[in-house]
């Protein structure tokens, strides 16, 4: 079979993270590129990128690519498009187009020649709600052609329901663990956890666990879907105990109480601690140093951030007291409470998007 390019979308900011996750993954020479990480395999590397990859936000297959100069030009090669190689006739599809710098330059008039194309030659529903999307992007009059294969966003791994009220997505808080060195091999505390989003997805981690063990995906849905590889590929569920435990406490007892049943869906409740305790009381658990980190309040729909630096202060006070040995990453908008901390970080990492606004992780070495 001819091998496919494959396109590991990143969240903007956190390409390294995913390049050197899909490289440790042994996916065939990752590459950044804007938006993410390219490489190239067989189906089977597309079902299991959407199973192992923790840091990938969906993962597209491009599946032909032709010039296009204009719209009758586009359904003429739209029309002798091998299909049925890719899409049952049996499930809905849509299409999402793009048009850049191309002498076609109305996507929504290139999606229904796609659309026309597809109805047509392969008798496939439109449908606008299907998971099925081809998308096509026009480029200096050079259609490509994709296939999202992942269907939902792959940071809903299909195990977390109760979420805080500033989540941090599961895709960013596994990129961001990665910048700060965590391998699944050390103890992790989260002081401000929130929903448990950075401990539960240590300790999956640090247990092996396959991110998307819990759910289904679009490429489910494809011609060239083989549902008795797929049921192989799918790793038994580890036997062995958790080395390290992952710790993660909030002053709110409803944060605690979502953490507790997280884990518990999870699958790893048996090694992660939650605790009702304000940053003030955090104090490391008993064993090895490992790693702190924090998604803690920006302030960034706060007029008054006054109160913010304080709590920066006492943050950072109790982390070097208390938490010597211990490596600390913080994840903020504001390098100015990055700063309040007094905590030694070195450059911050790249600026990486999160709901509008630009953050950036902080991390020292050992405290």
């Amino acid at each position: 079979m001819n091998s496919l390019g494959i396109f590991l979308v990143a969240t903007p900011g956190l390409e390294q993270p995913l390049a050197d996750e899909a490289r440790a993954a042994g996916f065939a020479d990752p590459v950044i590129v804007p938006g993410g990480v390219e490489t190239r395999g067989a189906w089977s590397d597309v079902w299991r990128a959407n199973l192992v990859l923790r840091c990938a936000t969906r993962v597209l297959v491009r599946i032909g690519a032709f010039r296009a100069m204009h719209l009758a030009q586009l359904d003429k090669r739209a029309r002798k498009f091998p299909w049925a190689e890719y899409l049952r006739p049996d499930q809905p599809f849509r299409v999402e187009a793009s048009c850049r710098k191309s002498r076609i330059y109305h996507a929504g008039a290139a999606a229904q020649r796609i659309e026309r194309a597809i109805t047509d030659e392969l008798g496939a529903t439109l449908s606008k709600d299907a998971a099925v999307v081809v998308k096509l992007r026009i480029e200096d009059d050079l259609a490509t052609l994709s296939l999202d294969s992942s269907g939902e966003s792959l940071h809903k791994r299909g195990h977390k329901e109760a979420v805080a009220k500033a989540p941090m997505r599961e895709t960013m808080a596994a990129a961001f663990l990665r910048e700060c060195g965590y391998r699944g091999d050390e103890p992790v505390h989260d002081p401000m956890c929130g929903s448990g989003t950075f401990v539960i997805e240590a300790a999956e981690m640090a247990l092996g666990l396959a991110p998307g063990r819990s759910r289904d995906f679009a490429f489910m849905q494809f011609a060239s879907f083989r549902p008795e590889i797929w049921d192989e590929m799918k790793p038994a569920p580890p036997g062995a105990a958790c080395e390290h435990s992952f710790f993660g406490s909030d002053r709110d007892a409803g944060a605690i109480r979502m953490s507790i049943a997280n884990a518990e869906r999870a699958g790893v409740a048996a090694c992660c601690d939650f605790t009702r305790r304000p940053i003030a009381d955090a104090a490391p658990p008993d064993g090895p140093p490992g790693l702190v980190i924090i998604n803690p309040p920006y302030g960034a729909r706060v007029g008054n951030k006054g109160p913010l630096f304080g709590l920066h202060a006492a943050m950072g006070e109790v982390l070097r007291k208390r938490f010597v040995g211990w490596r600390v990453g913080i994840v903020t908008s504001e390098p100015g409470l990055a700063k309040a901390t007094g905590l030694p970080f070195r450059d911050p990492g790249p600026i990486v998007a999160h709901g509008g606004l630009k953050i950036r992780l902080y991390q020292t070495g050992p405290l």
